[in-house]
């Protein structure tokens, strides 16, 4: 399995069947109560089909999406960082979550931090987008200590959702 990218303790690489498992494991609500998706995994047969018709999708549409993000010290998948073609934002989206019991380590941080690197030096994307809920405070320092802009708000399904993107 070919790791696109490496930080200190954290791996990423694309999604595969084989990870069924974990993505229901980090699909809880606990997990989605910002991301609008709350409760679209169910099941082992719901994670296998976002896997493969969502992220193996877009990796071959367009070269990118969310990818498996594996901790390298017990080589568990704890999660998704990565990119996604937004076309309401004509670009790129950085989106990234992980099971509860790997939050306030830095993780998110060093896996976001990584994931836009890759995009802007790799993948070449400029600007590259993040949406998030008001509410999502953790979400936003991430966000904010990337050095992403903050563009504008706006309201969905109730919710305040702050727009950032990459400086100019």
């Amino acid at each position: 399995m070919t790791i696109l990218f490496d930080t200190p303790r954290l791996q990423m690489r694309h999604f595969t069947p084989d990870d069924a498992e974990a993505v229901l494991a980090f699909s809880g609500p606990e997990v989605t109560r910002y991301t609008g998706d709350d409760g679209a995994i169910q099941n082992l047969d719901d994670a296998r089909r976002v896997i493969r018709e969502i992220w193996q999708a877009e990796y071959q549409r367009h070269g990118y999406a969310r990818y498996a993000l594996v901790h390298k010290a017990d080589q568990r998948v704890i999660g998704f960082c990565g990119l996604k073609y937004e076309p309401h934002l004509e670009g790129a989206d950085i989106g990234y979550r992980m099971l509860p019991e790997y939050w306030g380590q830095g993780l998110g941080r060093e896996a976001a931090e990584a994931a836009l690197r890759y995009g802007q030096q790799v993948l070449g994307l400029d600007p590259i987008y993040a949406e998030v809920v008001e509410q999502n405070r953790a979400s936003r320092r991430i966000i904010e200590g990337l050095g992403m802009v903050w563009l504008c708000q706006f309201e969905d399904a109730g919710e305040t959702v702050h727009r950032y993107r990459t400086p100019a």
